[in-house]
């Protein structure tokens, strides 16, 4: 069976203290509990979590919607996006299935990036190897005031998603556009095509605007 392998990328940077970190707690759970509701997405999705601080820490590689467990986030330290980067680019190299001649391998991996603001490791240096990838999509959310939109507009290009605020409510929101975004593609009959594009997602909800160009 063909997987859609997904990489969640989360900010977990002392920024992030206090209510934001516990909105992020709260909003995975409600992603992944979305996910085991929808049959589609319980076959051919795996997902994988990639937390990033002062260190950049894969919770667990891709798995299959059944068997991921609570986590359990914490936020303290700096915002290593570009180990992040560098982390996501070495596991799907890892763990994604690739084409054969003689079967096709996993669907292209969806990769979603939340943080709230500027990386303080040398991200620069570690964008090329991932945009180089053969991601289907890269979609990126600037949480509150303080995040980078530039440095999320070279990694992820038009596909820059907005926060205002960085309440519970708010985050809450963006999880649950995000698990409609996954449980859309994973219904979806063009997941062959080069690059998929946010209008062939879930309508964004008010908290949530697409960065202006």
């Amino acid at each position: 069976m063909r997987r859609l392998p997904v990489y969640v990328l989360i900010d977990t940077s002392g920024s992030m203290y206090g209510e934001p970190i516990q909105a992020v707690d709260t909003g995975f759970k409600v992603l992944i509990s979305a996910l085991k509701r929808e049959p589609q997405a319980m076959e051919i999705v795996y997902l994988s979590l990639i937390t990033f601080d002062n260190q950049v820490k894969q919770v667990f590689p891709l798995t299959e919607v059944s068997s991921i467990q609570n986590v359990t986030f914490t936020a303290n330290g700096g915002t290593s996006l570009g180990g992040a980067l560098e982390q996501v680019t070495n596991s799907a190299q890892k763990e994604v299935v690739k084409n054969t001649p003689n079967a096709k391998g996993d669907y292209k991996p969806l990769v979603f990036i939340f943080s709230d603001g500027a990386a303080t490791d040398n991200v620069e240096e570690k964008m090329p190897t991932f945009t180089s990838y053969n991601w289907g999509m890269v979609v990126a959310c600037a949480a509150g005031s303080n995040a980078d939109t530039r440095t999320l507009e070279k990694i992820a290009g038009p596909n820059v998603l907005v926060l205002d605020t960085i309440d519970s409510a708010t985050i809450t929101s963006y999880f649950k556009y995000l698990s409609a975004s996954i449980v859309t593609t994973s219904k979806k009959v063009d997941l062959e095509k080069a690059k998929m594009e946010l209008d062939g997602l879930p309508p964004l909800p008010p908290e949530i605007t697409l960065l202006k160009h």
